[in-house]
């Protein structure tokens, strides 16, 4: 009797740490796909922004840029949708053509839960933020993902880019 009563004490402690063990690493893997989705959207988006000629400011939720590269110019949108269904609720997506395009949607990141654009403005040296389109030469992002978990904790992830100079935009003041 006694050594049932150790094992089962010894099983109980072994079966925790077992359970423990799962749950970090449950949390790790949330964890590890919103760093990895973040950093392949803001490569992304840095990529095309620093090509852009102009921008289409539609709100601080989505932007158009019209991208120049080696054969020709395109349009591209970074959007996040803030609605809760549809393929592209509360993701951070990519969508060749204008606003009002019809073309499929790339999800750079999903379950974001607070998103936003900025713009700023170089006068002199000296960083402003942007009132208008014509005079938007830098953009910044700022989101942050929520995984959620069952038997964990929710993982969040906090992002804010670095302020991307559109290379290629000539501004007016």
């Amino acid at each position: 009797m006694v050594s049932t009563g150790l094992s089962t004490i010894v099983m109980t402690g072994v079966l925790s740490s077992f359970i423990l063990m799962g749950k970090n690493s449950y949390n790790a893997a949330n964890y590890s796909v919103m760093e990895a989705e973040s950093r392949r959207a803001l490569e992304t988006f840095t990529e095309e922004a620093r090509m852009a000629s102009n921008i289409t400011w539609t709100s601080s939720n989505s932007v158009t840029l019209s991208v120049v590269n080696d054969t020709s110019t395109y349009l591209v949108t970074y959007a996040y949708d803030t609605g809760s269904s549809g393929s592209t609720a509360k993701c951070f997506y990519r969508r060749l053509g204008d606003s009002s395009s019809t073309q499929p949607a790339q999800i750079l990141v999903r379950s974001v839960t607070d998103f936003a654009f900025r713009r700023y403005k170089v006068v002199n040296g000296s960083d402003f933020s942007a009132a208008n389109d014509l005079e938007t030469k830098q953009l910044q992002i700022t989101l942050r993902t929520v995984r959620t978990g069952t038997t964990t904790v929710n993982a969040t992830n906090a992002v804010l880019s670095a302020r991307v100079v559109l290379r290629n935009k000539h501004v007016s003041t």
